[in-house]
């Protein structure tokens, strides 16, 4: 068994530079320019214009933001969206000289990259870094993905739209729909806490209607199959919080608690999961509290997320729980003012792989 690990663990993690006019090329190159890329022995494979990435190193070169170019090796794909593992593994069957390379997987834009020139015309290339993750991951060539930023704008002009025919909303929405996951879990951690949410993107006036028994139940679940399967940990103590203020205060400050949020706990809790019932977010969110938590349930983004990045803005790293595979992204946007220039932080970048080689390394010991 420990064989079969071994080549399991030498599974690359696959980075989608996503946005090229953005600072995702940027913050690879800086990375691997101080040999960082070597940190999570496993080959690294980037997705990326191999144009566009020299371009992108030598304009970070002059000014003096790379004192070397990164060493890469360049694999061609083929134009069709059908990746054949065993020939596409085979151009890498050459051995590269230098240990620090990386594997760049060469996916052409329709013309050259002006940093910070958002042109919808580039969105197509974009779109295919996932499509080629997905594939990627869904068929074990890689280990985890890990995305850098890219413009939802850009997409949703440009009319790429997802598997289901509807507007490109996000990564998360990508990966879930080509993995056909009925639900996927936005999960946001850095050294402080992990954080889940039931839900997302959604206005605060539609939150309590997403509230629903089903919706808790199944983000509940997920976050328990993960933290077990992808974690590692066999028995996470997850904490939750309630709806509204002070969980509701006995139903006079609200009742979603009572009547969905707390008979769904009360369920998990009877099976022997060690699951809170619905908590005030203000008394959760305390180290007390934490010091003996695994994993946070929040309810809506602005429940959970500004807390957890104020204790790591730019450490945190954004996965989506419930895909077949691991996805974990840096927790940024492309930041479009500053590429090229050398001012960007490839700290989220580390992080996102750090957690992503983590996870794969506890994904092999929790199926064994």
């Amino acid at each position: 068994m420990q064989d079969v690990q071994d080549i399991q663990k030498k599974l690359p993690l696959l980075i989608t530079t996503g946005e090229p006019a953005g600072i995702g090329m940027d913050i690879v190159l800086m990375l691997a320019a101080e040999d960082k890329l070597q940190d999570f022995g496993r080959p690294i494979w980037v997705t990326a214009d191999s144009s566009a990435m020299q371009q992108r190193a030598d304009e970070l070169m002059t000014v003096g933001a790379l004192k070397n170019c990164p060493i890469w090796q360049t694999v061609e794909l083929s134009d069709n969206n059908n990746i054949e593992v065993n020939d596409f593994l085979n151009q890498l069957s050459s051995q590269v000289s230098d240990d620090r390379a990386f594997v760049l997987l060469d996916i052409p834009c329709a013309s050259s990259v002006v940093c910070g020139q958002i042109d919808i015309n580039k969105s197509a290339m974009v779109a295919k870094q996932l499509e080629v993750a997905h594939q990627l991951a869904s068929n074990q060539t890689v280990a985890a993905i890990v995305t850098g930023p890219l413009q939802k704008s850009a997409l949703i002009d440009a009319d790429i739209k997802l598997l289901d025919g509807t507007m490109f909303s996000g990564h998360t929405e990508f990966f879930m729909q080509q993995s056909g996951c009925e639900k996927v879990v936005m999960m946001l951690a850095n050294e402080a806490m992990k954080v889940a949410l039931v839900t997302t993107h959604l206005a605060l006036k539609d939150v309590p209607a997403a509230i629903t028994a089903d919706n808790v139940r199944k983000t509940v679940q997920i976050v328990i199959d993960d933290m077990r399967e992808k974690f590692g940990l066999m028995q996470p103590r997850i904490l939750v919080c309630g709806l509204n203020p002070h969980a509701g205060e006995g139903g006079h400050l609200g009742v979603e608690e009572i009547e969905i949020i707390n008979p769904v706990l009360q369920a998990f809790i009877d099976a022997g999961v060690n699951i809170s019932e619905a908590m005030p977010a203000d008394t959760l969110f305390t180290p007390r509290h934490l010091a003996n938590c695994d994993a946070v349930i929040a309810m809506y983004h602005d429940q959970g997320l500004p807390v957890l990045k104020s204790h790591g803005f730019g450490d945190t790293v954004n996965l989506t729980l419930g895909l077949p595979y691991i996805r974990t992204s840096v927790d940024h946007g492309t930041a479009l003012d500053l590429a090229g220039r050398g001012n960007a932080s490839a700290t989220s970048l580390y992080q996102a792989l750090n957690m992503a080689n983590e996870m794969a390394d506890k994904s092999l010991t929790s199926s064994t």
